[in-house]
């Protein structure tokens, strides 16, 4: 059976929005940084709130950041 993972694109945003930091970004959405590391290395999945926080964030869709699928995220 396929494991299905969250990927995400996190990482990417933050250096494209002005290299925000795990830290800032953590700060904006009321986590630690040690939480946003463990999402971005997919270990984690966010909560449904906490998701939209972080595309929030960004500006962007919740697709354009978070999707689910087979494989590993990346």
């Amino acid at each position: 059976m396929a494991k299905h993972k969250i990927a995400n694109h996190i990482r990417r945003l933050r250096f494209e929005t002005a290299e925000m930091t795990q830290k800032d970004l953590a700060e904006r959405v009321g986590v630690t940084r040690q939480t946003i590391v463990a999402i971005e290395a997919a270990k984690y999945s966010p909560t449904l709130e906490l998701a939209f926080q972080i595309a929030r964030v960004f500006g962007r869709p919740l697709e354009e950041v978070f999707s689910y699928g087979e494989g590993e995220a990346g």
